[in-house]
C-alpha cells in the first residue's frame, strides 16, 4: 500500500489496544494517521497514547469550539477510513444513519468514492444478533468493506466469532483490497465457496458424517482472496479454517447448510458459487429403541444398553437448488463430483447425471484413488457443460484452471 492519509476511528472496546498496534505499524510504514475516538474508546486507551503514536491530536468532541468545519474537512483529507474496533453499538448506529457523536457524524459526511473499512469486535452473541448482521449487510450495500472477525476466546470468557482480527491480518486485508483490484469490466468478483462435511445428529453426542476435511475449499478461498476477489467461505464447523482473513459462515447439518446457503445467495449477489461441501445424502429420520419410535434430539444421549436402529430419510440435492436460491440469475455454478474406484465410463456417467439435475456450468470430477493430499496429487477432469475441457494432476493447477473457466464464462 502506497503512503496514504488514513482516518482511523476507534469505538469503545477492549480491543482498542490491538488497534494501537495497527496504528503504530502504519505510521512506521510512512502513512499519515489521524485518529477519531469515541468517549467510550478513550476509556480503554488514553488520548496521550494515540497522540504519541500518530504525532497528531485526537479528535473526539463533536462540539469542540472552532473545530466543527475542521472535523468535516478530515473526510476530504483522508484517502481511506478505517473503523477499528467497530463495536455492535457503533455498527448499528452507522447503519441507521445516526450522528450523535463525532465518529458517526463523520460517517454521514463520508465520500463513498473513497474506501471505508470496518474491523468488527464484539461478543459472539452481539455479532450473531440479527440486528448486527442486518446492519453489516446494509453497510456493505452502501460500499463499506466489513472485514471478517477472528474466532477464539473473547475478553468476556466466551469462545466464538466476534474477536478482532490480529493487526497484521487487518493490514493484509486492506492492502489486498487496495492493491489487487482484479476484475472483469471494472468489477470485483464475489465468490461463495462451500467446504467440509455435514453432520447429521443422532443425539447430543453422536452423529453421522464423512471424511471431508474442508482443505480444498480453504485452498480455493485463500487463492481467490489473494487475487483480490471477495470471498465468503461457508464451511462445516469442524472443517479446516483459513489462516487468511476470509469471510466465514459455518454450518453443521444438511439442513443447516441448506438454510445458510439460501440466506447467503438470496440476500447477496454472488458472481460464482463453488460447491465443494461433502453433503450427506441421508439424515436421521427416527430411531427404533426396543421397538419404540424415537426422534433424534440434540438435548439427550441415548443409552448404549439397548439395540438401536437408525431410520434414514433421503435428502434432496442442495446443488440442484443453488440457481433457484440465487438473487443473481447469471451466477456461475461450479460443482464437484467425487467417485471412488470408478472406471472412466462410470466417471463420465456420474458427471452427465449431475448435469441433468443441477444445471451446473462447470463440473470438476475426481476419483478418490487419484487424490493424495500428502503428496500434492489431486487429479481431476474439468467439464464445461457436458464437454471435457481439461485434465489436471495437481491442486494448484486445478484451482487456476477453475478460475480460468469461471472468468471465461463470465465474459460470455
Amino acid at each position: 500500500m502506497s503512503p496514504s492519509k488514513i482516518l482511523f476511528k476507534l469505538s469503545g472496546s477492549i480491543a482498542c489496544y490491538k488497534a494501537c498496534n495497527l496504528i503504530s505499524k502504519w505510521v512506521k510504514e510512512g502513512h499519515e494517521v489521524q485518529t477519531i475516538a469515541t468517549e467510550a474508546a478513550l476509556k480503554f486507551v488514553g488520548a496521550s497514547t494515540l497522540e504519541g503514536l500518530t504525532g497528531k491530536p485526537v479528535y473526539h468532541d463533536l462540539y469542540e469550539p472552532g473545530k466543527q468545519m475542521a472535523h468535516i474537512n478530515l473526510v476530504k483529507w483522508a484517502d481511506l477510513t478505517v473503523l477499528c474496533p467497530g463495536t455492535a453499538n457503533t455498527i448499528n448506529k452507522l447503519a441507521h444513519g445516526l450522528g450523535n457523536d463525532l465518529l458517526s457524524s463523520l460517517f454521514l459526511a463520508h465520500d463513498f468514492s473513497k474506501p471505508y473499512f470496518i474491523a468488527p469486535a464484539m461478543n459472539t452473541a452481539m455479532f450473531q444478533h440479527p440486528a448486527t448482521q442486518a446492519a453489516m449487510k446494509k453497510l456493505e450495500s452502501w460500499g463499506v468493506r466489513v472485514l471478517p472477525t477472528g474466532e477464539g476466546r473473547l475478553a468476556c470468557g466466551d469462545i466464538g466469532e466476534g474477536k478482532l482480527l490480529e493487526p497484521e491480518l487487518i493490514a493484509a486485508s486492506i492492502e489486498q483490497v487496495l492493491s489487487k483490484p482484479l476484475n472483469i469490466a471494472g468489477k470485483r468478483l464475489r465468490f461463495l465457496i462451500t467446504s467440509g462435511g455435514t453432520e447429521e445428529p443422532i443425539d447430543g453426542v453422536r452423529s453421522i458424517s464423512n471424511f471431508s476435511s474442508g482443505r480444498t475449499g480453504v485452498e480455493f478461498a485463500e487463492y481467490f482472496f489473494d487475487q483480490g476477489h471477495d470471498v465468503t467461505l461457508l464451511r462445516a464447523n469442524r472443517a479446516m479454517a483459513p489462516t487468511k482473513p476470509v469471510e466465514q459462515v459455518t454450518f453443521k447439518s444438511f439442513h443447516d447448510l441448506d438454510r445458510q446457503l439460501k440466506d447467503q445467495l438470496s440476500n447477496q449477489k454472488f458472481d460464482c458459487v463453488i460447491h465443494l461441501a461433502a453433503v450427506s445424502d441421508y439424515s436421521v429420520d427416527h430411531l427404533l429403541i426396543n421397538g419404540e419410535k424415537v426422534a433424534p434430539g440434540a438435548a439427550t444421549k441415548f443409552s448404549s444398553d439397548h439395540e438401536i436402529t437408525l431410520n434414514l430419510a433421503r435428502n434432496y440435492k442442495i446443488v440442484d437448488r443453488i440457481h433457484q436460491y440465487s438473487s443473481n440469475a447469471d451466477v456461475v455454478l461450479v460443482a464437484f463430483k467425487l467417485t471412488n474406484h470408478a472406471s472412466e465410463e462410470e466417471r463420465e456417467k456420474a458427471v452427465l447425471h449431475l448435469l441433468e439435475h443441477s444445471l451446473a456450468d462447470i463440473v470438476v470430477q475426481n476419483d478418490l484413488t487419484e487424490v493424495d493430499p500428502e503428496n500434492g496429487r489431486h487429479a481431476a477432469a474439468l467439464y464445461l457443460g457436458n464437454r471435457l475441457t481439461k485434465r489436471v494432476e495437481k491442486k494448484a493447477e486445478l484451482i487456476r484452471s477453475v478460475e480460468q473457466l469461471v472468468l471465461e464464462r463470465l465474459k460470455d
